[in-house]
């Protein structure tokens, strides 16, 4: 049968922040506090290791702070994010240059009705592009694979 990934490729005019993202997608009921009622956050560092680290809500400040250092600008960086009333979420990867993030469903994948097997795509589409449009989002590419 193979195994799926599916992801979202997103393109901004300028270079982003995961605050700034999170801002945005705040204002359509996602956040970064996933079911378990944590804060999951990745650096890829010099030694290229990802290294994943929870915190809590109310220290989201301090770990926004470490995805958008300037030390960090050169490593992708990661933060989870989930919408409570959809019950589904995923991971907002930040690559080198944060031009370019890439969004892939992890946290109860949203599936085509119709087709259970594949991800819905369109609808984290429309549920994530209106509010990174107000974010500087130029363009996306979304895409599901079978290996």
């Amino acid at each position: 049968m193979g195994s799926r990934d599916a992801d979202i490729d997103f393109t901004f005019t300028r270079p982003t922040t995961a605050r700034a993202l999170l801002d945005a997608l705040t204002r359509l009921g996602w956040s970064a506090v996933i079911p378990v009622g944590h804060v999951a956050y990745m650096v890829n560092d010099e030694d290229d290791s990802y290294e994943w680290y929870d915190s809590t809500p109310e220290h989201i400040d301090e770990a926004l702070a470490v995805l958008d250092s300037t030390a960090n600008l050169p490593y992708t960086v990661a933060l989870n994010v989930y919408h409570a009333e959809a019950k589904t979420g995923g991971m907002l990867m930040f690559h080198a240059g944060r031009t370019d993030v890439s969004f892939i469903p992890s946290i109860g994948r949203r599936p085509i009705p119709s087709a259970p097997e594949l991800t819905d795509l369109a609808w984290y589409l429309d549920t994530l592009v209106p509010a990174l449009i107000t974010a500087g989002l130029r363009g996306y590419e979304a895409h599901e694979v079978r290996y």
